[in-house]
């Protein structure tokens, strides 16, 4: 057995709740950010529990088909959600988040991509980010939380808003990365662990640090959860020191917060 392995497995058994001895198969909806460091902790977290965990993914908003919200609205037979924060906190005060359980797990800022083999274009600082848009045929952004930022906020701060319109186009349901690696985008922005799986693609850098914005990913149970006590021993290990190299390894920066809502 692996050190890495070795210490997973006991971290976990230090963050296993009484109640949990019988085996529970948890539904977990999760976000794109999140998603690759999700699959990457499931397996120890799976062989050192007996627990198992069936997963689906969507945008933490918007009208799509898998969004949590159309997924919430039919009723799904739902876990835990890990999802952008502040969206996370809508669904809190509307009390379908068990109390007590909402937790910050990582933070992850936006990065540029290009296709493979096309030129890196210049994106160093704020000026050369302004003209690089100007510059480009086409650009796509996600349907969340960063390409919300860039449309709301980033486009009209640089005074390019006008500029972007048509050229500029939102994307739901598929990575931004999938998008620009097909050669329908020239440039494409997303959350820096949600375009580092994807291939075809080439990662320009991240966003220069006076535009930059960070996404935080948290997590929370269901109030209608049937297996509570299992999630809440999922959550406690995903924001635990052991989780953290899985979490900077997918992109982002793990925080590791004890439960942030009181209950």
């Amino acid at each position: 057995m692996t050190l890495t392995r070795r210490a997973t497995l006991t971290a976990l058994a230090t963050l296993l709740l009484p109640g949990t001895a019988s085996a529970a198969e948890l539904r977990i909806i999760t976000s794109g950010g999140f998603a690759p460091a999700l699959r990457a902790l499931l397996p120890g977290w799976q062989a050192a529990t007996g627990d198992t965990a069936s997963l689906g993914y969507g945008p933490s908003m918007g009208a799509t088909t898998d969004a949590v919200p159309q997924r919430l609205a039919r009723n799904e037979p739902i876990d835990i959600l890990i999802m952008v924060g502040y969206a996370l906190d809508a669904l809190v005060k509307q009390g379908a988040i068990l109390p007590g359980t909402r937790t910050d797990l990582a933070r992850s800022g936006i990065g540029v991509v290009v296709r493979t083999g096309a030129p890196h274009p210049d994106i160093g600082t704020t000026a050369a980010l302004r003209q690089t848009l100007l510059d480009a045929p086409s650009v796509a952004y996600s349907d969340s939380a960063s390409g919300l930022y860039l449309e709301r906020e980033m486009f009209p701060r640089l005074g390019i808003a006008a500029q972007m319109q048509g050229k500029a186009r939102m994307i739901p349901a598929t990575p931004v990365g999938e998008i620009v690696a097909r050669g329908e985008a020239d440039l494409g922005f997303q959350q820096m662990s949600e375009l580092k799986p994807i291939g075809g693609i080439d990662l320009v850098g991240p966003l220069p640090p006076e535009v930059q914005q960070f996404t935080t990913f948290s997590a929370g149970i269901l109030a209608r959860s049937t297996h509570p006590e299992p999630a809440r021993a999922l959550i406690a290990y995903l924001a635990s020191p052991a989780a953290a190299p899985a979490i900077r390894d997918s992109g982002m920066d793990p925080i590791g917060t004890t439960p942030t809502t009181p209950g």
